[in-house]
């Protein structure tokens, strides 16, 4: 299907869900397409079934809370930073409810969590500005970038670079086998008073960025151009 303009005016709502009693922060879906997880200021992580259309599993985190979510290339396991207590990412075993492992670093509330397409690191961005690297392997941090503003940040499609969009007025794209040397390219875009930036997405060629704002805009960007 190809997502013309005609073809989105005609999408309809086929089905809402009230799980929830709360705001949800995040929702992603497996890698194989076959489930979709969210998460809510309620302090739940509900598990939907795509395939039959209907929530298949509720499931707690009290203690902690729970904000951003991602799944990892498994799809019974999933990454999440907090909101409550500290700013550890947490990495859960779905099937048994239980913690594999923690990540602790972050000393404020992380707003960015991307996994890598291709293996197990992933990389995390936080109000300290900070952009820390991780390998689900491990509870130690990988790697750390100091920043000079709040960063959002994600891998490309082939997990070879990753981009920061920083203080909501530039990007810099990072080599993940060299990120230690600093950004090998950087964009300074036109600032918007009126808006911040949440987030950060590479499209599935990897030849454009999206940013998302809590305004009422989303930015398209192409580096590639001026590369």
């Amino acid at each position: 299907m190809k997502l013309k303009d005609n073809v989105l005016r005609s999408f309809r709502v086929a089905k809402v869900f009230r799980e929830n009693t709360d705001k949800i922060n995040c929702f992603d879906f497996s890698s194989n397409g076959e489930t979709i997880i969210s998460s809510s200021d309620d302090d739940s992580l509900v598990l939907y079934d795509c395939q039959e259309g209907k929530p298949k599993r509720t499931l707690y985190s009290k203690k902690y809370g729970v904000d951003l979510i991602r799944y990892t290339h498994a799809a019974n396991t999933v990454v999440y930073s907090s909101n409550k207590i500290d700013d550890t990412i947490r990495y859960l075993s779905l099937h048994d409810n239980k913690y594999i492992r923690y990540f602790p670093g972050h000393t404020k509330r992380v707003t960015s969590l991307s996994m890598s397409p291709v293996d197990d690191t992933f990389i995390s961005g936080s109000l300290d500005k900070t952009i820390r690297l991780w390998d689900l392997r491990s509870p130690n941090c990988q790697g750390l970038m100091h920043l000079q503003g709040k960063p959002v940040c994600s891998f490309d499609p082939e997990g070879l670079i990753f981009a920061a969009g920083i203080n909501s007025e530039m990007v810099k794209l990072y080599d993940l086998r060299s990120f230690d040397k600093g950004p090998f390219a950087t964009f300074k875009l036109q600032y918007d008073r009126t808006c911040e930036w949440t987030g950060l997405k590479f499209s599935n060629d990897g030849k454009l960025i999206l940013l998302s704002t809590n305004g009422g805009a989303l930015r398209i960007y192409t580096p590639a151009a001026e590369l």
